[in-house]
């Protein structure tokens, strides 16, 4: 009786795990998370709301104010693309927004829910680490703004906040050009009256620091007003 030959059988193959990427996972909408597009002046949250997510810059820039009990508003901060927002709401004690985030350009803003948001910083280093650098970095950067208010001069001030607006020293982003803020906006931040902003963008502009060619382009050279004694 002639033998009967054996088919090959497949080899069984061990599912190789799924790699986490945080930042497929801050690009794309899935679950507990979500995109949205604003236009420029629509809130994004405001002052007084309940603070139940986390937002994550993927297109535009963002303002930052405050609103005081005697109705006086500031701008504390100009937020870009890789920027997160609301990321107090993790904080047990901030059960509600300190600040109103409003777009100055048409933004892409991904929503992460704050338990969606907690539960993957606890379970992807990736995320938690990208996270904590850039938590850290924020907050260097807001001790240098007090510093700067401190010490510095309303020129200094104002040329550092230029070359922040323009993420200078930033590797994914061109380093010239930002969205064209206002001079009322620029004198909020630098804590000085429209007029003197006025007057050091003119002597900048002269300078060849600056220059508006369809919104305000910063140069690196700028970066020798804050260094000079």
């Amino acid at each position: 009786m002639p033998s009967r030959r054996r088919l090959p059988t497949k080899r069984r193959t061990q599912k190789q795990p799924m790699v986490f990427d945080p930042h497929a996972f801050l690009l794309n909408a899935g679950v507990g998370r979500t995109v949205h597009s604003y236009r420029p002046k629509q809130a994004v949250f405001s002052q007084g709301e309940r603070a139940d997510a986390v937002f994550y810059i993927q297109q535009g820039s963002v303002r930052l104010s405050v609103l005081s009990k005697q109705g006086k508003e500031a701008t504390i901060a100009l937020l870009g693309p890789g920027d997160f927002l609301g990321e107090g709401c993790l904080a047990s004690d901030q059960p509600i927004r300190l600040a109103t985030a409003t777009p100055i350009t048409d933004c892409s803003v991904l929503r992460i829910e704050k338990k969606r948001m907690q539960r993957t910083l606890h379970e992807e280093h990736e995320l938690s680490d990208l996270f904590v650098a850039y938590v850290v970095e924020r907050h260097n950067r807001t001790q240098a703004d007090l510093v700067d208010q401190l010490f510095n001069s309303s020129e200094k001030r104002l040329a550092r906040a230029l070359l922040i607006l323009s993420r200078f020293g930033k590797e994914t982003v061109p380093e010239t050009v930002h969205p064209n803020v206002s001079q009322e906006t620029l004198a909020e931040m630098v804590g000085t009256t429209r007029s003197r902003v006025n007057f050091f963008m003119n002597k900048f502009r002269k300078l060849g620091f600056i220059k508006y060619n369809g919104g305000l382009q910063v140069h690196s050279s700028l970066l020798s007003v804050v260094l000079h004694e």
